[in-house]
């Protein structure tokens, strides 16, 4: 689905946290499935979220070996970490200010996110918010012609006319046209009979998309298609005209994204509340 740029929130200040928020849990959230325990400090699904900084990695959807290498290199940080512990690093001043400086931001960083988790858990869609969303955006949810087809690529257009009259006689058109995909054409495709697969027409130049579009299905183009890469003969094996997708299919992510704009606009006017409230410095 395109997004609708009428929709689309043009302020970029404090909702840069909100993009993240709304991807997945956040790292506090999450269960505290114990991974390694280092001298007595465990390393858990808690402490690999927040090593991975990203809510849309899914550690244990990654492969057996990277995630023996992510656990394995956050024992060593942990063997580090303990090590700097003992040391006398601790009783730096310069430590002990930064230590200081960073516990603040935790704290306020973690309060935020878990404030804007109540805030967007309080946010309500009603049903006919969305099918009027639908109704008023069905130009957002037509689904584009779907063509499938195979091709020849031939560099000149006498080679092309002699394939077509070739095919034209043949009794089983198909397989007669896989047949010399494979042996005369010089696109990438003709090791596979000239398949391209599904497509849409805005995928294809001009030139192909029109002609391939204006067969009937089980047909080939009787005149040879020039573009720029060459003479084509386009095969036609199935089409799907446009057509609207169903409500009930987009329903989902159209409640999805009403909840995160609605949610971005309350979060930002109580930012621009606070703004016009506080007492501000720029340095």
């Amino acid at each position: 689905m395109k997004q609708n740029k009428l929709m689309n929130i043009g302020k970029k200040t404090v909702l840069s946290v909100v993009a993240s928020l709304l991807m997945a849990n956040s790292a506090f959230a999450v269960e505290n499935k114990v991974y390694a325990v280092v001298n007595g400090d465990k390393i858990t699904e808690q402490t690999v979220a927040i090593a991975l900084k990203d809510p849309r990695i899914k550690f244990n959807t990654l492969p057996a070996t990277t995630q023996k290498n992510i656990i394995e290199k956050l024992v060593e940080q942990k063997l580090l970490s303990q090590n700097a512990i003992h040391s006398k690093v601790i009783k730096d001043p310069i430590y002990k200010e930064t230590l200081e400086k960073t516990i603040k931001t935790i704290k306020e960083d973690l309060a935020l996110q878990m404030w804007m988790q109540k805030e967007n858990k309080n946010i309500k869609i009603e049903e006919k918010e969305i099918k009027d969303f639908y109704n008023k955006n069905k130009k957002l949810f037509k689904k584009q012609t779907s063509l499938n087809a195979n091709h020849i690529l031939v560099k000149t257009e006498d080679e092309a006319i002699e394939l077509i009259n070739e095919l034209k006689k043949a009794t089983n058109l198909k397989e007669a046209f896989i047949k010399l995909a494979k042996t005369k054409s010089i696109g990438p495709s003709g090791k596979n009979g000239g398949s391209l697969g599904w497509f849409t027409l805005d995928k294809m130049v001009p030139e192909f998309s029109k002609a391939a579009n204006s067969l009937k299905k089980g047909t080939i183009t009787q005149t040879p298609v020039k573009t720029q890469f060459g003479y084509h003969i386009i095969y036609l094996v199935d089409k799907e005209a446009s057509k609207l997708v169903s409500f009930k299919d987009v329903k989902n992510k159209i409640k999805q994204k009403l909840g995160q704009d609605k949610f971005i606009a309350k979060i930002q006017k109580i930012a621009d509340k606070l703004k016009a409230k506080a007492k501000i410095e720029y340095k």
